[in-house]
């Protein structure tokens, strides 16, 4: 077989330290923060104006609306207040000053790349295709977020990446996201959680149900329970069950790149990882974005799912049943045989492939893929959501061989059996160059996502788990290399 030809662009999205996102700051505790309060109440407003006057001239020009985030910080500490008069606006914005804080999100990384089509194809050219390109942003205390990029591909493959922005923003969440009761409760049952108390919690629920509801009757119960350590464990996996389970909204004036989507839940305390992007089509056509990504809470790694139609509003859920575990699930963009199909890594060392009626359950996963290859001796695992051609399902991988030297393989599925491997590389398509291999976690190249358009496969990938590259191979030369 000869190994197709690969051409790396010239084009690097390398981390910016100036790119820094404003958020809720001091992790205070509460007789700390009302002194803090205590001391800006106590300046007259003179004193307020100036140090105010201060603070705007150096960071208004860094971030989009300082003076509303001020007020908004100023309302999440107000409970702080030991009084009830009247402030004035400029005194609220200098207490929100006080618990803010600038984050330089992709300060340490920008990589993991995944590409899907951009959901607005309005007044591009034809013949090219306009794409959405998510980014794992890594900085302080190795804390992960996805932020975005958009680009568009033209019919000969060339690539055109759109200009970044100086600013970057978070969503806002909405308040009253509601949940499935019978979704709810099939997580419930799995966690372990419904018993005669967990019962009794989602009995006074209706079929759908927000989380204020859910709150205010899990306040409701806990009252008529005794005050013991096994009923606040299952009223507070209830409740951090639905903290897992979130909408945010980002602002339609802002562009791509203006967005970041900072980790929210308990689950996620310590980074969101990996989202690996996929334009899933219904059965009616509908087209809608799903993304599985690891949730990292410092101990633990839960894969979850994000669900988006346009990049603006994002609804966050768990994935559920005991196939949902480890890092490396991918979804087929499709229905097979009427259900949903994945791939994963059950094992952290092979690839699975899992059926399933629902997208956020699943079970009974089965070995699909080993490794084989000396550049795979340790593991492989998947690059991303299936790619579907007329040969079959390309599945970019990885393989991870000695020294931990990650690579970029591939492999080819049957299109109505994926079970059946009816194709794949012996060496890999993408190897870290010497240029590639220094950087974060050193002699990596990784991806996940794929984008095919016309006769191109564009890779964006990678280097060493610092900065990302992109790269372009001919389908035909790839589809013949693993015949």
């Amino acid at each position: 077989m000869t190994t197709p030809h690969v051409k790396r662009l010239d084009i690097v999205l390398a981390p910016s330290h100036k790119r820094v996102l404003v958020r809720p700051g001091g992790n205070f505790d509460e007789q700390r923060g009302v002194r803090i309060v205590s001391r800006a109440l106590a300046l007259s407003e003179d004193e307020v104006e100036t140090v105010l006057d201060n603070v705007l001239r150096e960071f208004s020009d860094r971030h989009l609306d300082t003076e509303g985030i001020f007020l908004r910080n100023f309302e999440r500490a107000r409970f702080l207040l030991t009084t009830d008069r009247d402030l004035s606006t400029e005194r609220q914005m200098l207490i929100g000053a006080c618990f803010t804080q600038e984050y330089s999100l992709e300060s340490a990384a920008l990589f993991n790349p995944s590409i899907v089509p951009h959901p607005n194809q309005g007044g591009v050219a034809n013949g090219t295709l306009r794409f959405m390109l998510s980014l794992r942003a890594t900085g302080e205390g190795h804390i992960s977020s996805i932020v975005f990029r958009s680009g568009s591909i033209d019919a000969d493959g060339e690539v055109t990446i759109d200009p970044s922005s100086p600013f970057v923003t978070e969503p806002e969440t909405i308040p009253n996201a509601s949940y499935e009761k019978a979704l709810f409760e099939r997580k419930l049952s799995e966690l372990g959680l419904v018993n005669g108390i967990g019962e009794r919690v989602m009995a006074q629920l209706d079929d759908t149900f927000t989380q204020v509801e859910l709150v205010r009757t899990i306040r409701e119960v806990r009252r008529t329970l005794p005050s013991d350590q096994h009923a606040s464990a299952i009223l507070e996996g209830i409740r951090a069950l639905a903290e897992s389970n979130y909408e945010v909204r980002f602002q339609r004036d802002q562009t791509e790149a203006e967005r970041a989507i900072f980790p929210h839940s308990p689950s996620q305390e310590k980074g969101i990882e990996d989202a690996r992007f996929t334009r899933f089509i219904e059965d009616d056509g509908t087209p809608v974005y799903y993304a599985t990504y690891t949730a990292f809470d410092g101990q633990l790694i839960l894969p979850q799912l994000l669900e988006t139609r346009d990049f603006l509003d994002f609804r966050f859920s768990t994935l559920n049943g005991p196939a949902a575990r480890n890092k490396g699930m991918a979804l087929f963009p499709r229905r097979i045989r009427g259900l949903y199909a994945m791939l994963g890594r059950q094992d952290n060392e092979n690839i699975y492939l899992m059926y399933s009626d629902n997208v956020h359950f699943w079970y009974d996963p089965q070995v699909l893929i080993r490794p084989a290859h000396s550049w795979e001796l340790l593991q492989i695992g998947n690059c991303g959501a299936p790619i579907e051609t007329e040969a079959g399902w390309l599945v970019l991988s990885h393989g991870v061989g000695p020294m931990r030297k990650y690579c970029i393989g591939a492999f080819l599925l049957d299109r109505e059996d994926p079970s059946r491997v009816i194709g794949r590389l012996s060496e890999p398509l993408i190897k870290p160059t010497e240029n590639e291999r220094e950087g974060y976690v050193p002699n990596v190249v990784y991806t996940c996502g794929a984008l095919l358009h016309h006769n191109t496969l564009l890779i964006p990938y990678a280097m060493a788990d610092y900065a990302t590259g992109f790269a372009t191979v001919n389908i035909h030369e790839l589809l013949k290399a693993m015949k």
